[in-house]
């Protein structure tokens, strides 16, 4: 699986919708301001998403997009394939190489990356919009300037080395990923 600017767009599209329709249409003009996102980009993006039945169009004066769903019933997994993401790590092996190799290692390999698309879309299922959204209520954003390291956190420690978590703050890590579902 390679995560593209599509499926990390649409999302971050899906999430300014949610965060600003207050249940009226959001047009996309707004969207591509706020999220920095080409307004031809979008309407590409919003086309698949409506297709997919995971955002409803409104026309006319005061138009634009407003969820089909609940923001709990939308999941990211939902965006991701409405805008055709592969999800799957173990598509391309099963389809290319699955005539050629039948060899101990082949078979190995192939079931370890089936488990991991396993995880992979549970993952993705489990986590919705409003999970995402609720999470936002704990994160404050001061500026939008990338955040700094020290320097003295990072001197004694090489960005190869397998300690980086150690050099960087915990609050600049990632939360775990029980923790986004709760």
């Amino acid at each position: 699986m390679r995560l593209t600017s599509k499926g990390r767009y649409a999302v971050r599209a899906m999430l300014d919708l949610t965060s600003n329709s207050n249940g009226n249409p959001v047009r996309l003009q707004e969207i591509s301001d706020r999220q920095n996102i080409s307004l031809h980009y979008l309407e590409q993006l919003f086309r698949k998403l409506r297709n997919g039945q995971a955002v409803k169009s409104v026309r006319g004066p005061g138009g634009g997009y407003v969820l089909s769903r609940s923001m709990d019933q939308i999941s990211i997994k939902d965006i991701l394939e409405c805008v055709g993401e592969n999800i799957d790590p173990a598509r391309d092996i099963v389809g290319s190489e699955a005539n050629t190799s039948s060899s101990v290692e082949f078979y190995l390999s192939k079931n370890y990356f089936s488990n991991l698309a396993l995880i992979m879309r549970e993952y993705l299922q489990t986590t919705t919009l409003g999970d995402l959204m609720r999470k936002a209520k704990d994160i404050k954003i001061q500026d939008v300037r990338p955040v700094q390291v020290p320097a003295e956190m990072i001197t004694n420690t090489s960005l190869d080395s397998p300690n980086l978590e150690e050099a960087i703050p915990e609050s600049m890590i990632r939360s775990s990923i029980g923790e986004i579902n709760q």
